[in-house]
């Protein structure tokens, strides 16, 4: 029988890596980590400040999701991502969201309505990437639970796990567009009108994808090609 002390290394360990899985899934995406590039565990875990284990395991993660891939006698190596790549994993989330909007379109209250626009001014104020980032996710939270598609919202938060939204975050021109779709998705919700709600929705993920291609060009990224 494991003790309670056991028990909480047991949930922390799956945790922690999780977060180290972040960190490298966000520094594939932005380009700090090439393709072709070794990922050294001992290296990672001093960068991160923690052990190899969570390192490891991570990298067991990311391998599954093709982010990285295993080289015998070598370790992990980052995997290609191509422009197709980025634009296929942006696609994907804009249909999970299209489909997760036109279903609060058709259960939202005016109450949620204006908990939506508020949760919008408070990304509108927000001051820091850090709390750029988690305003942008809580009006995003807020809208999901509206929908109440919960297995949909669950395939959501995983497919934008890709997504770096500290890059967006730090980025001054992103804020304003992103919520003035904000803004005229509300609005589009609050009038049921479906085909603008899907607009609204789709140009959110066009928007990110056309950013995020374009610093990964301007960082050099596919120069080789």
């Amino acid at each position: 029988m494991s003790t309670p002390r056991a028990q909480a290394r047991e949930i922390r360990r799956p945790q922690l890596s999780e977060e180290v899985a972040g960190r490298l899934r966000a520094a594939i995406m932005t380009g700090e980590l090439r393709p072709g590039e070794y990922i050294r565990m001992d290296e990672t875990a001093a960068q991160l400040g923690v052990s190899v284990t969570p390192v490891r395991e991570a990298l067991l993660t990311l391998r599954g999701e093709g982010m990285v891939n295993a080289v015998p006698h070598r370790g992990y190596a980052v995997a290609p991502l191509s422009r197709r790549d980025v634009e296929d994993i942006f696609a994907l989330q804009s249909h999970l969201a299209v489909e997760l909007a036109k279903a609060a379109a058709a259960r939202i209250t005016p109450e949620q309505a204006n908990a939506l626009a508020e949760q919008n001014d408070a990304l509108r104020n927000a001051t820091s990437p850090e709390e750029i980032a988690s305003a942008e996710f809580e009006f995003h939270r807020l809208l999901n639970y509206v929908a109440d598609r919960p297995k949909l919202a669950w395939f959501l938060l995983q497919a934008v796990r890709y997504t770096p939204h500290q890059l967006f975050a730090a980025d001054p021109t992103w804020i304003g567009p992103a919520t003035e779709a904000h803004d005229k998705l509300i609005a589009a919700l609050r009038a049921g009108d479906i085909a603008e709600v899907i607009t609204h929705t789709e140009v959110q993920f066009i928007d990110g994808a056309r950013r995020l291609i374009e610093y990964l060009d301007s960082s050099g990224m596919w120069s080789g090609e």
